[in-house]
């Protein structure tokens, strides 16, 4: 028998664990059964599911659901339309999808499949810095794909934005500070202006210095 504080309370009948779970306006709960003598609890049950209800819901939220985006290209791509596609394959990846890259042969474009194998081999060189091969170029009728996933966890990726988002705050105050700076010296050489030019018009003014004449 365990009490609704987690403290041992000991073996006793069933009729006096009830009686006592109910002086408290709790209940009694088998958690469990197949131990000799079953263990049980006094709780309240309402709350206890609401409170598992409530850890279910935080871990869902925690979950990343992996989806497959497809990526379709054409034997004759070209550069521009490949760095395109490219570039939704990166996106895809760094957002933690898997990504299918899929070639469509259509008519005689079936007797240039190798054409079509040489552009997955050179899209899987070059994200291969943020990416893993699941499946290398294989063909199923007139269709030839490869599957590639994140090469970064959804935990790493999170760390190294929040890594990016420090050093860019630390960038901008940095720049602040710098212009504030800036901003300072300008308003400090401007008040100095004055006074240099009141100097220039005093010793500018063509007067001449008055001295004493020593009497003959």
């Amino acid at each position: 028998m365990i009490g609704d504080e987690g403290e041992q309370i000991g073996v006793m009948p069933p009729f006096e664990a009830l009686k006592l779970a109910k002086s408290k306006n709790l209940d009694l709960v088998e958690i469990s059964p197949t131990a000799q003598p079953p263990v049980c609890r006094i709780m309240d049950y309402g709350k206890y599911l609401y409170q598992q209800e409530k850890k279910e819901r935080e871990a869902k939220k925690h979950q990343k659901t992996i989806t497959v985006k497809e990526v379709k290209f054409r034997i004759n791509v070209d550069d521009h339309d490949y760095d395109t596609k490219k570039n939704h394959v990166l996106r895809f990846l760094d957002e933690g999808d898997k990504v299918k890259a899929t070639i469509f042969f259509r008519g005689r474009e079936m007797t240039r499949t190798g054409l079509g194998r040489q552009i997955l081999e050179r899209l899987i060189k070059d994200v291969e810095p943020h990416s893993i091969v699941e499946f290398r170029p294989r063909q199923e009728g007139n269709t030839l794909h490869a599957i590639l996933a994140p090469k970064k966890t959804a935990v790493e990726r999170e760390k190294e934005r929040e890594k990016e988002a420090k050093q860019k705050a630390k960038a901008e105050k940095h720049e602040k500070q710098l212009l504030e700076k800036m901003a300072q010296e300008k308003l400090g050489s401007e008040k100095e202006k004055p006074a240099a030019s009141a100097t220039t018009e005093d010793t500018s003014s063509g007067a001449e210095p008055v001295t004493e004449r020593s009497a003959s």
